[in-house]
């Protein structure tokens, strides 16, 4: 792939003359997601986060004049080629591989077909059609810096998660990222003309890991819809609308079930505070709420089984993945969102929750810390000992008041989270690209 961008850079320089002006912002953005499409369901497969992030932002940027067209994956047959979003923002399906079966990790044998597919479309368009790429996730990245250099545009790049820092902080029976992702990754931080990270903290792990250039790295918090995610009604009504009794302790798990994430902490949480409180037996209710995901895939019925041996079986409600609104409804229903992760670049379930009410117990990594006001909005943990978690549990059970009392302050907190924000910052970042970008130009053709 790599020789392949060098002989496209050999017969395709960017000439100044092809620019648009870098003091304004960019009328159309080519945005890149080759694993996952932001028409997926969150929650399930690698639909996460991620799909939020790009369906939000792209949403946003259009609404101050960006266009943007996503390129993504087709995963089935007969979608068609172009699909309108929103207003002002396209999503291309992209021919690349067979639509189902393949891994993530299958993924970088596609990207010569996923490339040939965007530089088709491209090709229907007259020169300087996309003033930015914008991509996200590395195997984007590797397409992004291939369709920058082809089209003599800046080069804007959002990681989302890093090889280096998911293999630092495996779970148990986790998968280590592959040496050819930490390689690609590498090249990529190197070639963009900025990289987005979530936090301070991630873009510190971007000079630590990647040697980024720190002048390159804009901190850019990602956002949360608080038309959808807020208080509205109340918990009383949320939980009626989902059949929950009003009484019960509800410490929720909303994400893709898969060992980063673990889900099986928060059952062996609950396990410890019922082997020291069996009278809370009668009155906790554990959701979780979504889909099979990466390496969690290996162990479909895990975390059933799990459930079954700490006895806890009859507590536990295995619920599938659901739409914004009801994951909504899903939050304010909830005592405690509980996100005991080994490595979260930022955690938007987090901000969601406490835009909907309702506070948080987390654990203490990637940008959970940020997304989270420790003893004020929730409560980070350090490390991934249930019994911490237990702790925890068991003040929210002993305390009735304490869950209404942070989600107040926990939906104020969020409020300085919008997308809107996000979105305006997003397009500074593509400002400074673009004079980086043409700056760079003209030292290369004197």
């Amino acid at each position: 792939m790599s020789q392949y961008i060098s002989r496209l850079q050999r017969r395709s320089p960017a000439t100044p003359s092809r620019l648009w002006h870098p003091h304004r912002r960019p009328r159309r953005v080519a945005m890149l997601s080759v694993h996952t499409s932001p028409l997926h369901q969150p929650g399930t497969g690698d639909a996460g986060g991620m799909n939020v992030y790009i369906v939000e932002l792209a949403q946003r940027l259009a609404a101050i004049n960006i266009e943007v067209e996503i390129f993504t994956r087709a995963t089935t047959g007969g979608l068609p080629p172009v699909v309108e979003m929103a207003p002002g923002v396209l999503v291309r399906h992209i021919d690349a591989g067979p639509y189902e079966g393949l891994n993530k990790e299958d993924l970088p044998a596609q990207l010569c077909a996923f490339t040939h597919g965007v530089m088709q479309a491209w090709a229907g368009h007259r020169p300087g059609h996309y003033d930015l790429v914008h991509s996200h996730y590395w195997l984007s990245g590797h397409v992004g810096w291939l369709a920058a250099q082809r089209w003599g545009t800046p080069l804007v790049h959002a990681m989302h998660t890093m090889a280096k820092v998911k293999n630092a902080n495996l779970a148990d029976g986790d998968t280590p990222e592959p040496a050819a992702r930490v390689i690609g990754e590498t090249q990529i931080v190197s070639a963009a003309d900025r990289l987005i990270a979530n936090t301070a903290e991630e873009r510190e792990e971007l000079v630590h890991h990647y040697a980024a250039d720190p002048a390159k790295v804009a901190v850019v918090h990602p956002g949360v819809n608080l038309d959808r995610f807020r208080p509205a009604d109340g918990r009383a009504a949320a939980r009626a609308r989902l059949g929950l009794p009003q009484d019960a302790l509800i410490p929720l798990f909303a994400g893709r079930i898969q060992p980063l994430k673990a889900p099986d902490v928060l059952l062996r949480a609950v396990a410890v505070l019922l082997d020291q409180r069996p009278d809370l037996r009668s009155r906790i209710l554990v959701p979780v709420v979504g889909g099979l995901s990466g390496s969690g895939l290996a162990k479909p019925e895990g975390l059933q089984k799990l459930a079954s041996r700490l006895g806890i079986a009859d507590v536990v409600r295995f619920h599938p993945p659901v739409g914004q609104e009801q994951l909504a409804d899903w939050f304010r229903a909830a005592s405690v969102l509980v996100m005991p992760s080994y490595s979260e670049s930022f955690g938007l379930v987090a901000i969601e929750a406490q835009a909907a009410g309702t506070p948080v117990l987390a654990a203490a990594v990637g940008g959970l810390p940020v997304a989270v006001a420790d003893g004020r909005t929730g409560f980070l943990v350090r490390g991934h000992d249930p019994a911490a978690y237990a702790r925890v549990l068991r003040d929210f059970a002993d305390d009735p008041a304490l869950s209404p009392r942070m989600g107040e302050a926990a939906a104020r907190h969020a409020q300085s989270f919008g997308w809107d924000t996000a979105a305006a910052a997003t397009a500074d970042v593509y400002v400074a690209a673009a004079q980086s970008y043409r700056r760079h130009v003209r030292s290369l053709h004197g």
